[in-house]
């Protein structure tokens, strides 16, 4: 075939890009072909939530307490865990650890709460809690991709996928945005572009991702590609467009079409009539923006209800660094963000899902931060990087109302436990690591675990 002479270079570098591009993903991430399921949307019969604490919370305060009158100032030097609770200067914070009241129809609860877990301790009867997990580093990023991926890093280079590509690379859900990762990072080495998480780091993000484009043409390559049809290609170009870029392109422009004629934005925009219920709620003002903790917990449950999403992994609150200053900043931070996972679930519980029961009963929700604070004050009222941390698990497919695992009585070190009971065993025990916990995770829905190399902690499995 011979080479068109009038055909432009920079046409041929755009088909070139293009080529390699359609074969995964377009807008930042977001898959086309998802788009074709939007004009028929139903909510997966399994959803996931992955809800990140920015900054290293205390236990503490959260879900690892300890009864301040054991573990007194004047025991520190023996202990070294000092609570503090007396210094949490806001009266809205009880000054010991949380017994929720039993719900009724339920057991009593068997969990107890640090003093910022506030009202999401009444939802125990859907909690497991795993106490003792040794996040082996302090550095924020490793910890935090850490546990995104359930491998540990090298260095601070995350390693394999997000257990939420994980979960939508195995499942392939029928939703338009199978995965959203709103403040979070979120990784892919195996699998389809289509599993890739549609990655924000606000709400208007969504709205803009979800709206009509006021352009004409996109971008260059839209133009390169609309041009592409009807005109003499040379022999490289035709070779560029074997796998069908052309003709993929024209297919994907009109999925989109279709899906944003659905008007799906229109579900996030809480400050519209038809969203009243949700501001209610999640007790939002009556106009955005919506980046509030009450915010993204409506998105999160916005995106399950409505069936657009099958994971949703968020930054939910931050502000938890807090080497310097008052227990009360990290505590009040720490309430902000319980307070909207407590909306969240509230919302889970009362809503019917199409396929029975509640949404809740369809959902698996991971609660975690990269590391925990020291047990003990440092001399400018804060708290340091702790290896210890506890996480939050809930819903479906896991039991219910218990704990698993321990930190030490000195220090709050990882304790060796039986991995298959969560009880002590300082003998042959072993320590709880993150990648027990994503493979629980994966188990609980039934899916492939072996990228974690573990076992999952069968006793939390329902």
């Amino acid at each position: 075939m011979k080479k068109n002479p009038e055909t432009r270079p920079e046409r041929r570098t755009f088909l070139k890009a293009a080529a390699g591009f359609m074969g995964s993903t377009l807008l930042g991430g977001l898959p086309f072909r998802a788009f074709a399921q939007a004009t028929a949307l139903a909510p997966p019969d399994r959803c996931f939530v992955f809800v990140y604490f920015a900054g290293g919370w205390d236990q503490l305060l959260a879900f690892d307490p300890r009864d301040p009158d054991v573990f007194t100032p004047e025991r520190v030097a023996e202990t070294r865990i000092l609570p503090g609770y007396n210094l949490l200067t806001d009266a809205s914070f009880p000054q010991r650890p949380i017994m929720p009241a039993q719900r009724p129809g339920a057991a009593p609860s068997a969990i107890t709460f640090g003093p910022a877990v506030g009202a999401l301790a009444n939802h125990s009867d859907l909690m497991s809690v795993v106490r003792g997990i040794n996040r082996t580093t302090l550095a924020h990023e490793e910890g935090m991709r850490y546990f995104i991926t359930g491998k540990r890093p090298i260095g601070a280079a995350a390693r394999g996928s997000s257990t939420a590509t994980e979960i939508v690379g195995q499942l392939a859900p029928r939703v338009p945005i199978p995965s959203i990762a709103y403040g979070v990072e979120a990784y892919n080495d195996r699998y389809p572009g289509s599993a890739n998480a549609l990655k924000v780091s606000k709400a208007q993000d969504l709205l803009l991702t979800l709206s009509a484009s006021t352009r004409v043409l996109d971008s260059e390559l839209e133009k390169q590609l609309l041009d592409f049809r009807g005109q003499p290609i040379t022999c490289e170009e035709a070779a560029y467009g074997a796998g069908g870029v052309g003709s993929t392109y024209e297919s994907s422009r009109g999925q989109v079409r279709q899906v944003l004629s659905s008007q799906l934005g229109d579900a996030f925009r809480f400050e519209l009539p038809a969203n009243e219920a949700v501001r209610t709620l999640y007790e939002l003002p009556g106009s955005g923006p919506y980046d509030s903790p009450a915010g993204r917990a409506a998105l999160v449950a916005t995106a399950l209800k409505k069936g657009i999403s099958q994971c949703v992994s968020i930054n939910l609150v931050g502000g938890l660094d807090t080497h310097f200053g008052t227990q009360t900043t990290h505590a009040t931070n720490l309430r902000a963000g319980f307070d909207a996972l407590a909306a969240l679930v509230d919302d889970l519980r009362k809503s019917p899902h199409p396929s029975g029961d509640s949404f809740m009963d369809h959902t698996t929700i991971l609660v975690f931060s990269e590391f925990a604070r020291t047990p003990l004050i440092n001399s400018t009222s804060g708290r340091d990087h702790h290896l210890c941390s506890s996480c939050l698990l809930m819903g479906a497919g896991l039991k219910h109302n218990v704990t698993f695992g321990r930190s030490g009585d000195i220090g709050m070190a990882p304790s060796l436990v039986d991995l298959k009971t969560g009880q002590p065993d300082p003998n042959n025990g072993s320590t709880i690591l993150p990648e027990h916990i994503i493979a629980t995770v994966l188990a609980s829905a039934g899916l492939d675990y072996s990228i974690t190399r573990v076992d999952p902690l069968r006793a939390l499995l329902a």
